[in-house]
């Protein structure tokens, strides 16, 4: 697949950084030691299969410390990573990267490009603008990180530098993605001498506010509003930024970050002397446009969404009533066992909902939408990536930068409005070379979003009716009563408010919050 690619490619899509660390203001060493304690007992669980395994041995040096401590390279021999010349696979070995970079790679387990690392690292490293058209899962993260690492290498400054003014810029638009990064960015640069760290909103501001002030930095990954928010109070300056990455730049027009975004980057060197790369999963005129101004005779690298949504992952799509759609859901993993789930809804009350008919109905569920506290979700997440939580349900914006392992299943509840989030949505799950299965539920409310989806893959989605005997079994009563907010939901979360048929109970089974059942 060209989304997560074959087993030993490089896929940064690994553990988030949840404990506040550098990005929050907090002490790197105590979060970095925490995350790799945490990273080596998913080792000893076999995980690491999907997106970014375990980092590092425990004795790797710290990647936030400023370099004070750094393992000397020369402790690590590259002739000690081999790697078979494959027909058709780039090697790392083949771009010429730093050996400390080179000694992240090989702790990481990976060997071989993905496609757009292997399209645009030789031109990035070349020192070209790079406008990327890629799908999460693709391994772009990776790309322009090991991009802006060897940039930052190869051309050390000189002299005494200012605290709060980074070298290099990562642009994202949702905290998830920030973090996510920010965690890949350690990973990749665990031998290195290099100081990242991250702010976004949500967390506290005087810890982030004291860890800009601690040092110089390196790279800084940020929000935009949070980053301003630094920038208006003169705690970053971002005059020598000369490396600058925007990833998803669609999705920050569709958030209408444009304003802020343009005004971040006046407030860098002028293209002419910055080293741009953008990263977009459509390439919409306005995207083309920004693209223009941002960069200099930018190289395109185009990874297509088809690839990425059908080549590991196998869609499932179930023809229901809005009213059977919660009743399918709970069958779907209790009689198939499953153990990892995330659930995609359109709106955040709808997670709300089905979150706690979920938990009444003895899941262990949890949720992150908009409406939950940042703190919260960055604990839920953290559980979810731990196998303590079996159902994560989200909205799309809460759920950029989720890359979890071992996620067999992703399921739309509500198929999405923009074709483009059903790719993103799957990616999710058939990561690394594993297989997933994306589940859609079709209603009468949401089947008409079917044609766009498929004519934007560019394949059709299998449709069938859910089994009678296993899918549409009448559900038990809940084992607890449902939250006020959830009994006053009009339908509950299968039904949008007043539409769809069902009701407080039926002829046979229960039926909570308007849940219903197929008529016989």
């Amino acid at each position: 697949m060209a989304g997560a690619g074959d087993e030993g490619r490089l896929d940064t899509t690994g553990p988030e950084d949840v404990s506040g660390g550098a990005g929050a203001g907090g002490d790197p060493g105590e979060r970095d030691g925490r995350g790799r304690r945490r990273r080596r007992r998913r080792r000893k669980k076999g995980g690491g299969a999907g997106g970014l395994p375990p980092a590092a041995p425990s004795d790797k040096p710290e990647s936030a410390g400023g370099g004070d401590s750094q393992e000397p390279e020369a402790a690590w021999d590259l002739e000690t990573f081999v790697v078979p010349e494959k027909p058709g696979l780039m090697r790392f070995h083949d771009i010429e990267l730093p050996v400390g970079i080179m000694h992240a790679i090989a702790a990481l387990g990976f060997e071989y490009c993905t496609p757009i690392q292997a399209a645009a690292l030789p031109v990035a490293l070349a020192g070209r603008d790079v406008f990327g058209r890629a799908q999460t899962g693709t391994g772009k993260t990776a790309a322009f990180l090991v991009a802006m690492l060897t940039r930052l290498l190869r051309n050390p400054l000189e002299g005494r530098r200012r605290k709060g003014t980074p070298r290099a810029l990562i642009l994202g638009p949702t905290r998830e993605l920030v973090m996510q990064i920010h965690a890949d960015a350690l990973a990749l640069g665990a031998y290195l001498p290099l100081r990242v760290l991250s702010v976004y909103g949500g967390m506290d501001y005087n810890r982030q506010e004291q860890a800009l002030k601690a040092g110089p930095v390196d790279i800084l990954v940020a929000t935009p509003g949070r980053l301003l928010d630094f920038k208006r109070h003169r705690v970053v300056e971002l005059a020598e930024v000369d490396c600058l990455v925007i990833d998803e730049a669609d999705r920050m027009l569709d958030m209408g970050f444009l304003p802020d975004v343009s005004n971040i980057i006046r407030s860098t060197l002028p293209r002419e002397r910055r080293h741009t790369m953008l990263f977009s999963a459509t390439l919409t005129p306005e995207v083309r446009r920004l693209a223009s101004q941002w960069t200099r005779e930018p190289v395109h690298v185009d990874i297509e969404p088809t690839q990425v949504a059908v080549d590991t992952v196998e869609p499932v799509t179930y023809i229901v009533r809005d009213d059977e759609k919660f009743t399918v859901l709970v069958n779907l993993i209790r009689k198939r066992g499953l153990t990892r789930v995330l659930v995609f809804c359109n709106r955040r009350d709808q997670t709300a909902r089905i979150c706690d008919h979920l938990q009444a109905h003895g899941m262990v569920a949890e949720q992150i939408s908009g409406d939950v506290p940042q703190k919260t979700r960055v604990r839920t997440l953290s559980r979810f990536r731990e196998g303590d939580v079996r159902v994560l349900v989200a909205t799309d914006v809460a759920a950029r930068g989720i890359h979890v392992e071992g996620i067999s299943h992703v399921v739309n509840f509500d198929l999405p409005e923009n074709p483009e989030d059903y790719v993103h949505r799957i990616g999710r799950t058939g990561r690394a070379g594993e297989r997933g299965t994306s589940v859609s539920f079709a209603s009468e409310t949401d089947a008409f979003y079917v044609e766009p989806i498929e004519a934007f893959i560019g394949r059709p989605l299998p449709r069938s009716f859910p089994d009678q005997d296993e899918l549409l079994e009448p559900l038990p009563p809940p084992l607890r009563p449902l939250a006020e907010k959830a009994r006053r939901g009009a339908g509950g979360p299968g039904r949008r408010p007043g539409g769809g048929r069902g009701g407080a109970g039926g002829s046979r089974g229960h039926s909570a919050g308007g849940f219903g059942r197929r008529g016989r």
